[in-house]
């Protein structure tokens, strides 16, 4: 995978649509609303002992922060269509990788991110691995049979191969 190439966020347009929802909302009425929680804050008087305050200061803070991550994933943004088959790994599928050396050794998970794949907190029986992450990056564009190489961040190279590829179908 190029350098260019992982820095792209894949999207599906209703994620992308979504996203670009919550980041209008977040840049207007959120930010209206966080400002009108700090003024109120503030006419409560010594801002060194108001807890109000201080805690829509933090929920400002972390309003920016998701409005800087959001404007940089649609920066990034590539805009296709859902995978509908399991021919190769791309993002948005499903992939089940076997450790070299132990077949029955494997792990099952989403190629993709929570967030773009519209899963909560609630998901948790689904591992989801990046497609920038050091096995994501090896495994993309692999098929079925197909064995793929990567470092660990422990520094170890790990070899997989790819048992079963299917679409995320959510």
């Amino acid at each position: 995978m190029s350098a260019n190439t992982a820095s792209v966020v894949w999207l599906t347009q209703e994620a992308y649509d979504k996203l670009t929802n919550e980041l209008e909302y977040l840049k207007g009425e959120g930010r209206t609303e966080i400002s009108a929680k700090i003024a109120s804050a503030r006419e409560e008087g010594d801002l060194s002992e108001n807890g109000g305050y201080h805690a829509a200061r933090e929920e400002q803070g972390q309003m920016e922060a998701r409005i800087r991550q959001l404007e940089d994933m649609l920066r990034r943004a590539e805009v296709g269509e859902a995978p509908t088959s399991g021919d190769e790994v791309v993002p948005g599928t499903m992939v089940t990788v076997a450790y070299f050396g132990d077949e029955d050794d494997t792990d099952t998970f989403l190629l993709g991110s929570r967030e773009v794949m519209g899963l909560d907190d609630s998901v948790e029986d689904i591992q989801v691995y990046s497609p920038q992450s050091p096995l994501g990056s090896a495994i993309v564009g692999k098929r079925v049979g197909e064995d793929a190489d990567y470092v660990a961040p422990t520094g170890k190279t790990i070899s997989v191969t790819i048992v079963k590829v299917e679409p995320f179908s959510g």
